[in-house]
């Protein structure tokens, strides 16, 4: 097995281990015997239970960068796009979540740690974003100056509302629909949409 893939399934057994059992009640030992690979292998690609835990939260990252990257290809109009990426970004963070369980409370608990995983998450999203504002401005639909700065408010922006909306505090009483037909008007107003 290569290096990729023995590394690819100790992460995929302990994100299992941490949804399953939680972070704190899983031990080294058992993600080596959950996949099938003896602790000293574990060691080897991981120094720590934080170093793994760390992996699991990057590889949850760079599937939501996949699915992301998926937006900016489709054959939609860039005001749609923008729409469909802030949606993709906020209900796969919301599925990352509520999927790994026990790993919620994980989240919340070691949110600094996970910033410091996000670094080139965050990076690859706003050059994303910037693709798509870029063709909007190309297509003449969005009127901005300043494509990079802009990517980097609508970035900033997501985030900030990341945990709201994860708790389920945000448009709690609005059909899901109608929720986002508001907040693509609060977008379209700020990209001054044509």
């Amino acid at each position: 097995m290569t290096v990729s893939k023995t590394r690819a399934k100790l992460v995929d057994a302990a994100r299992q281990l941490f949804a399953k059992n939680g972070v704190d009640n899983t031990t080294m030992n058992d993600i080596a015997l959950a996949s099938k690979k003896g602790r000293r292998t574990l060691y080897t690609y991981f120094k720590s239970k934080e170093d793994i835990y760390m992996a699991v939260v990057e590889a949850e990252l760079e599937m939501l960068s996949k699915a992301m990257e998926q937006v900016v290809l489709k054959p939609i109009s860039p005001d749609e796009k923008i729409v469909e990426m802030i949606e993709t970004h906020l209900d796969a963070i919301k599925t990352v979540v509520y999927r790994n369980g026990t790993l919620r409370a994980g989240f919340f608990r070691n949110i600094w740690s996970v910033e410091a995983v996000r670094k080139n998450f965050d990076a690859k999203e706003m050059e994303l974003i910037k693709k798509i504002l870029d063709e909007g401005i190309e297509k003449d639909i969005f009127d901005i100056k300043d494509s990079k700065f802009v990517a980097e408010i609508v970035h900033y922006s997501i985030r900030g509302i990341e945990v709201p909306y994860i708790r389920g505090n945000i448009g709690r009483d609005l059909d899901e629909k109608i929720a986002w037909q508001h907040a693509s008007k609060m977008i379209f107003g700020a990209l001054c949409r044509k």
